[in-house]
Order: C-alpha cells, then sequence, then structure tokens
C-alpha cells in the first residue's frame, strides 16, 4: 500500500515538506509506502472549465498535474500539505487540485485523504477546512489526527521545533495507515464499495 502526498509549496524541503516527511517517516514504520509529489515553483494555471478533459486528466500539460494524476491512479491514500497565505492555502495548490479532481475524480474516490496546514501563526484551521473540501465531493473518507492537522514554523526548518504539530503529524499516519489496513482486510473479505446515484445533476424543483 502507498499514500501519495502533495506537497503544495514552492518550497521543496520548506516546513510542509518537512511536516509530510513526519508522516511518511510514521507510514513506514506503519508498513506502508509513501511519496511526496513536488508541485514545484514553476507557474500553475487554474481550471477554466473548458470540458476536455482526457483518459490522462488535463488537457492542459505544460505543468505536472497529469503526472500527479498518473500517480493518483495507483495510490491508495493522500495528503495534501499547504502552507498558509492570508489565511488560506496557497493558490498554485488549489489550482493544482481543482483540475486534478475535476478532470480524474476516479483516480481518488474511495480512497483515504488527509490535508496539513503550516503557517507561521494564525490561518490554519481556515486552510485546512478549504483543503478537506475535496474529500467530501469525491466519496473520501477523512483521516483525522489527534489535533487538528497543523504545524507551525516560519523560516524553513522551525516546524521541526513545534513538538506538538510533529506529534500530530505521527499521529496522522498512524490512522491513515489503520484505516487503509482496515479497508484492505474488508476487500479480502468480499466487502463491496457502496453504489452512488449520479443521475440527478441539478437542486432545483421542477
Amino acid at each position: 500500500m502507498k499514500v501519495l502526498m502533495l506537497n503544495g509549496s514552492a518550497k521543496q524541503n520548506g516546513n510542509t515538506y518537512l511536516a509530510l516527511e513526519e508522516i511518511g517517516k510514521q507510514l513506514v514504520k506503519e508498513g506502508i509506502e509513501y511519496e511526496i509529489f513536488q508541485i514545484g515553483g514553476e507557474a500553475v494555471r487554474d481550471c477554466i472549465g473548458c470540458g476536455q478533459c482526457t483518459e490522462d486528466g488535463c488537457y492542459f500539460t505544460d505543468d505536472n498535474v497529469n503526472e500527479f494524476v498518473a500517480k493518483a491512479k495507483e495510490a491508495d491514500g493522500f495528503v495534501f500539505g499547504t502552507p498558509v497565505y492570508y489565511a488560506h492555502p496557497s493558490g498554485r495548490v488549489l489550482s493544482f487540485l481543482d483540475r486534478a479532481f475535476y478532470s480524474s475524480k476516479n483516480a481518488f474516490v474511495f480512497k483515504p485523504g488527509a490535508s496539513v496546514a503550516v503557517a507561521r501563526r494564525g490561518g490554519t484551521t481556515a486552510s485546512f477546512d478549504v483543503m478537506n473540501k475535496y474529500f467530501g465531493i469525491s466519496q473520501m473518507p477523512v483521516v483525522g489526527s489527534t489535533y487538528w492537522n497543523v504545524v507551525h514554523g516560519r523560516v524553513p526548518g522551525e516546524v521541526e521545533q513545534d513538538a506538538e504539530g510533529l506529534q500530530t503529524m505521527r499521529n496522522l499516519a498512524r490512522n491513515m495507515a489503520w484505516m487503509l489496513k482496515c479497508f484492505e482486510a474488508g476487500k479480502k473479505a468480499g466487502v463491496s464499495l457502496p453504489e452512488a446515484e449520479t443521475e440527478n445533476k441539478t437542486h432545483f424543483i421542477r
């Protein structure tokens, strides 16, 4: 089993990466593989609702969204990490996830997900809430921890001083591993996935 993590920061080895790495180290102890996917510092275009999605993901191929989608199809669980900008996730991670989910929702359905927010001080829970929205609309079980999935740090490396934050990351990893193992046991026992109704596409009464 493997967990795919997304570093939504342009800083490849900043505090968001370190928070995800703390999760990864605990996952390995639980017998789960992990990979941290870097968004990087290049431009990420927004979803424009063009309706030209392909089997490979988004129609636009000038960034690494489709590379992530390909890995997501093979992953068993997800953790999305973001730095906090003005009490909100980074614009780049939202643009990235909008296109990944809009074009390739089936890569995520019924797979557990968790989000992590990293800030100097405030805005973590608001950012955490925004990131969790992707899970609810995609039939993804949400993995929690013993506190909100947040860590604090300003300059790269400072997050390593947040003992409670890192503890929360490790407990998140333990919960993710437990959930993945439960799902695997259910699959072996013949428990089938629920069937979703998808015919109605409007809330309007006609």
